[in-house]
């Protein structure tokens, strides 16, 4: 079944989207929703006692708590059998327990984090992805499954509504007839759209339906399945409550409303505005034993099945001795590592909630009397205040995980491993040290998803995740209000430190989160807007591609390997390509196209730094576009020389290239032969070239690089014709060929060879490469820079000269600079130079080490050989 195409919005209509401020009123107003609902239980749970809640939560029968457990695995079951039928639809077919951990996992997720369409859908992407599926198919199953929960909470509503009692029905305001009615008209309109779908043709499309018209069974059975999961979910609850509190069917309606206005909310898990409306709409329970059953539910419902989501992904991390099970783990690595920033995040969200919330709540009295007898006062203190900040340290962080940042990862873990120190010092709180280090251990397990080397940025928080922390900072503080309502305030409560001081150490500690999120909030308002996506549009990549066949430098050909961003001239006629990393905005070479065009667009990218607090710089540029980059006010660092071998009557005879004419012809002897085939060729030979360099990767102990450097992507190397070399039937070496506009330039990017390959490989590479492109017409060969040659040893040259050459002669253990320049002068080249234009003085240092990290995939590539 072919996958459906819908309209994709473009990447800048996205970014524009991402920054309407109605996004941001809608959180506020969001926050505002939980502060009103936290503010009326606080008024309305006056008379009650933490203590008081504890002992009820205590009181909860077993059988109510087996009864909930059950109820919640008939809940999870039913939603999974919506993720079942809905792939059934679309004509796709996966194993079983594929489908029921995909849909528990999304599902944990989605109810903790909120936004659970986002959040939930995201895990089913990524899951559903590694097990094959498109990312329009994924949003389909999406969508039945949100048309599936609609239609259940309009009939399960609307039942509930029919069946209420006119007395009831009168408190609410509401006359019989009218409540009967509009609860039969709500349960009629799934109804309705049954039988719609029974009056069609067989075999008639819907517009906006690509796949078969669902059959009417197949919508009966969405409805059942949702209405299993709404009627098991509330069972959950009423399970938890008294016995005679209130009728299940009257239940049911209460807490379709509970859900839909915590849905509505989008307060992570509808925390507070659930428990509102609930308490709200039974004024007879007794509120006590209310909010026992509730916060027993949330424990049921939301924090086991993401502590089993978890689990699940821990035990598919981990890889057992057998071999059967070490298969099965090979097998499950792909989508653990799609779904780990997920859970992780989750999970940091989870643990930094328990930590803020642990802070405002009285540590247990014979805990603290204990470490009060090991531990000096200070300590304790001390160790209360940091659980805090550490909370929401890692509610912060949680966001950071859902991009795959490395930094984020382990600032997270360490952060996690302190909070559960903190959590057994402050009050001897097991619970949350658990909590905590089991946080660590799953983060820890997960490692390999979090890999991308951008650098972190706190600050970089969207309205959705604001919501999130904002909500639980005004939990953790109302949970503080009501465990303390019965502690008189004074002024002293602030310096009062004492070991069963809990009241002012909530006091303390509440004001320093606040502080701290205000400072946040005012830090990101006042610093520049982060740029937008990274990703080129297609139609850009067409445009590049263009220019690139008609520019006469060949390293222009860096633009199709799509990982730098596109400045564009409105005409076609020329572009720069550039990355951002750190605080700085670098682009790979001069502009490339027509020149006025091109300076232009160079203006333009000065400008776009300037507007997001950056610094613009430009890598590996030519000697005669200096004037350019000085009138922009940067500075031109010498970084090496290029060298290039002119190819007019190029040969290997002369004292010059005795010893490359040497090796070319033991390579001759050794039986090498020499081929280059067309770009049409190349995807024929891919599983041969994936063999040769992944050998050369190994072999070098080294990893890809990037930015300035080709690497094996496939869709990449599928642009360029590729010379390969043969010792008979084995490909030993092959380079993909840079031919620019077909008459000035030839250059050889990606070079790989076999560990195994005879001595001397790539000067036949080199040399036959030389003469094929000699033999077309081509005018020189450009051989790559010498970084660091050339450089100025005169006492009185610039510092950046003399450092340069001081590595360049002694830095051996870091890169083979002198080395790979013999090995260039053996073609007896010209030697041009090449500069860095960027901002001079204290700004140079962090411009190199951005563009460091830049082409060596991270911080750790700055130093990997």
């Amino acid at each position: 079944m072919p996958s459906p195409h819908w309209p994709r919005p473009s990447l800048a209509t996205l970014d524009r989207w991402r920054s309407w401020p109605w996004r941001w009123l809608f959180s506020l107003a969001s926050l505002a929703l939980l502060a009103l609902a936290l503010w009326w239980l606080h008024r309305e749970l006056a008379h009650l006692r933490p203590a008081d809640v504890r002992h009820a939560i205590a009181a909860l029968p077993a059988s109510a708590l087996l009864a909930a457990l059950a109820a919640t695995a008939i809940s999870y079951i039913a939603l999974a059998g919506q993720d079942a039928l809905a792939l059934r639809l679309i004509g796709r077919s996966l194993p079983a327990p594929r489908v029921a951990a995909t849909a528990f996992m999304a599902t944990a997720v989605g109810h903790n984090l909120g936004f659970a369409l986002v959040s939930g859908g995201a895990v089913r992407l990524r899951l559903y992805g590694a097990w094959g599926l498109s990312a329009a198919e994924v949003a389909t199953v999406m969508g039945l499954g949100a048309a599936g929960l609609a239609m259940g909470l309009l009939f399960c509503g609307g039942f509930a509504l029919a069946l209420e009692p006119p007395s009831l029905l009168a408190a609410l305001g509401l006359p019989a007839a009218l409540g009967h009615g509009t609860g039969l008209l709500l349960a009629a309109l799934p109804l309705a759209g049954l039988a719609w779908l029974a009056r069609a043709r067989p075999g008639q499309a819907l517009p906006w339906w690509p796949y078969p018209r669902p059959r009417p069974a197949a919508g009966l059975a969405s409805l059942t399945l949702a209405v299993i999961d709404l009627s098991a979910a509330s069972l959950v609850l009423w399970s938890l409550l008294p016995a005679g509190t209130v009728g299940w069917p009257t239940f049911l309606g209460l807490f379709v409303l509970a859900a839909l206005v915590g849905i509505v909310s989008h307060v992570p898990g509808g925390l507070g505005v659930f428990e509102a409306v609930l308490i709200a709409g039974l004024p007879q329970a007794n509120a006590q034993d209310l909010l026992a059953a509730a916060l027993a539910y949330r424990a049921i419902y939301y924090l086991l099945p993401l502590a089993l989501t978890a689990l699940i992904a821990s035990a598919m991390l981990l890889r057992a001795h057998g071999r059967r099970w070490w298969r099965l783990a090979r097998r499950a690595q792909p989508a653990v590592t799609w779904v780990a920033p997920w859970v992780g995040s989750a999970m940091v969200f989870a643990a930094g909630a328990v930590l803020l919330v642990s802070g405002s709540l009285p540590a247990r009295g014979e805990r603290l009397h204990w470490l009060g007898g090991v531990l000096p006062l200070p300590l304790l203190e001390v160790s209360h205040l940091a659980g805090s900040l550490i909370g929401l340290a890692l509610l912060v962080l949680s966001q950071a995980l859902l991009r795959r940042i490395a930094a984020a990862h382990r600032l997270a873990v360490l952060l996690l491993l302190a909070g559960a120190a903190a959590s057994l010092v402050k009050g001897l709180d097991v619970e949350e040290s658990a909590i905590a280090l089991l946080t660590a251990g799953v983060l820890y397990a997960g490692r390999a998803a979090f890999n991308r080397p951008a650098r972190l940025e706190p600050t970089d928080l969207g309205p959705a995740a604001w919501l999130g922390i904002g909500a639980v900072v005004l939990a953790s503080a109302w949970v503080g209000l009501f465990s303390y309502r019965h502690v008189e305030y004074r002024n002293e409560l602030w310096w009062h430190v004492a070991l069963h001081g809990n009241a002012p150490r909530y006091l303390r500690a509440t004001l320093l989160v606040s502080v701290a999120c205000a400072t946040l909030a005012l830090w990101q308002a006042v610093r520049p807007r982060p740029p937008g996506s990274a990703e080129p549009t297609a139609g850009g990549l067409k445009t590049a591609q263009r220019l690139v066949a008609e520019a006469p430098r060949t390293d222009a050909a860096l633009v199709l390997l799509g990982d730098k961003r596109l400045l564009i001239d409105p005409e076609g006629l020329a572009f720069v390509m550039y990355q951002v990393q750190g605080g700085s905005w670098i682009a790979m070479g001069d502009p490339v196209g027509a020149a006025p065009e091109g300076d232009r667009l160079a203006w333009q990218l000065l400008e776009m730094a300037d507007r997001h607090g950056a610094r613009a710089a430009f890598y590996q540029v030519e000697a005669h576009r200096l004037p350019l980059y000085l009138d922009m006010g940067l500075a031109a660092t010498k970084l090496g020389e290029e060298a290039i071998v002119p190819l007019a009557g190029f040969s290997l005879e002369g004292a010059a290239r005795a010893n490359l004419r040497r090796a070319h012809r033991k390579a001759e002897r050794e039986g090498l032969r020499y081929e280059v085939i067309d770009a049409s060729a190349v995807d024929a030979a891919l599983p041969r070239l994936r063999a040769v360099s992944q050998a050369w990767l190994q072999g070098k102990t080294t990893r890809e690089k990037g930015f300035s450097l080709g690497r094996f992507d496939e869709a990449y190397l599928r642009h360029f014709p590729h010379a390969l070399v043969w010792r008979s039937d084995e490909l030993v070496a092959f380079a993909n060929l840079w031919t620019g506009d077909g008459r000035t330039e030839l250059s050889i990017d990606l070079m790989r060879h076999l560990p195994t390959a005879p001595g001397g490989v790539m000067d036949y590479l080199f040399v036959e490469t030389m003469r094929w492109g000699a033999a077309r017409g081509f005018q020189r060969f450009n051989l790559g820079m010498a970084p660091l040659a050339g450089l100025e040893t005169h006492p009185l040259a610039p510092l950046w000269h003399r450092v340069g050459t001081t590595l360049f002669h002694n830095g051996e253990h870091f890169y083979n600079f002198q080395g790979l320049r013999a090995y260039k002068a053996k073609f007896d080249p010209v030697w041009q130079p090449r500069y860095l234009a960027a901002p001079g003085g204290l700004a140079l240092p962090g411009v190199l080490f951005d563009l460091a990290s830049l082409i060596g995939g991270g911080w750790r590539g700055i130093v990997a050989r």
